[in-house]
């Protein structure tokens, strides 16, 4: 079922939160609602299932307008942060509640419930209460009772953020598991890119109720169209560097030193205010430039390192890789810098190249 916002808007008395967004969700695929908390993405999706009327504009599943359609009649499975399961009945009652509503006959109602419990791997959990679960498997409770009802749409608001690390890893995987399985067209709100870019087909990254990019995940990594993009997606995050354009070349604020521009960049202007992003993986690991620098930060994160270069204008560069011995806190270094993979922004945070 596809999902169209056709000019949404959304506010709240004198506040507007969302004002005219425009968004399409494919039929079948799995979209990110991504961003920082405040940025609209819950209003939106609060929206699409009509916990929130919209003030403006139509929200379409497939070629009908349900901007006006109450909240049961929309069809929509939801999954919310907190679970929101029935504490005083069974693991079998608590899913087989929207089809208790429903009125559907009982025979039916145990082959559902145990078709979808089977699905989501617990099939052995039914005659459990929620409070002799984990919060995993609770989340699996939750994720069976949205999709029993058969929905058109599944929207899943912050799910994994009561689970711990390892939980989480394991229900990103399921999440997107079921999803695929089942072909239903999904919404997840998350502030974490991590789960955005494993769990979902495209990504819509939002900052103060406006969509500043929607591409899959892969691309917007590397080709951001915004430094808030570039800023946002990447862990380790990217690392920015000021400078201005002299003679075809990039002078770093502040320093003597002058980067070749990416020969993908045409040809800048002199004086050209211009804002440099360096990934980490290109800073200390290919054949490049070479910048001089000490190292201000260690994190040890395994079988690799995360280092912090500290240049001599002050600019940090971030670079990760396998653990160094000749790189230890307020060691100097010189490591090559692939000028090939910058990301170059104007003065406006704007894409140049």
């Amino acid at each position: 079922m596809r999902i169209l916002l056709d000019n949404f808007t959304k506010k709240f008395d004198d506040v507007m939160v969302i004002n005219n967004m425009n968004l399409e969700v494919r039929d079948g695929e799995m979209m990110a609602l991504l961003g920082p908390s405040g940025c609209g993405k819950s209003t939106t999706l609060f929206s699409i299932c009509e916990i929130y009327q919209c003030n403006g504009g139509r929200i379409l599943f497939g070629d009908r307008d349900v901007s006006n359609v109450t909240s049961q009649h929309r069809n929509v499975g939801v999954v919310f942060q907190n679970y929101a399961l029935y504490p005083h009945m069974s693991i079998f009652d608590n899913i087989a509640f929207p089809l208790m509503v429903k009125k559907m006959p009982a025979e039916q109602i145990k082959k559902e419930v145990h078709k979808i419990a089977e699905l989501v791997h617990i099939g052995d959990l039914l005659e459990r209460k929620p409070s002799q679960l984990s919060g995993g498997q609770q989340q699996r409770v939750a994720l069976s009772r949205a999709l029993v009802r058969k929905p058109d749409v599944l929207l899943l608001d912050e799910p994994l953020a009561n689970l711990d690390a390892k939980l989480r890893l394991e229900m990103r995987s399921e999440i997107r598991r079921i999803q695929q399985e089942t072909g239903i067209t999904a919404v997840l709100v998350t502030h974490d890119q991590v789960e955005a870019m494993s769990m979902c087909d495209r990504i819509a990254l939002m900052d103060h109720g406006k969509i500043l990019q929607v591409t899959t995940p892969n691309d917007m990594y590397h080709n951001p169209q915004t430094d808030f993009v570039a800023g946002f997606l990447g862990n380790p995050p990217i690392a920015f560097l000021d400078g201005v354009i002299t003679n075809g070349q990039i002078q770093l604020k502040d320093s003597a030193i002058q980067l070749p521009l990416p020969s993908r960049v045409p040809v800048q202007p002199d004086g050209k205010i211009v804002r440099l992003g360096v990934r980490p993986e290109y800073f200390g690991n290919q054949a490049g430039i070479e910048l001089q620098g000490q190292v201000s930060f260690v994190e040890t994160q395994g079988r690799e390192n995360l280092y912090d270069i500290r240049l001599g204008n002050g600019a940090v560069l971030r670079s990760i890789q396998p653990v160094r011995a000749d790189a230890g806190l307020g060691d100097s270094v010189s490591w090559p810098l692939d000028t090939e993979q910058i990301l170059i922004f104007d003065d406006q945070g704007q894409r140049v190249a």
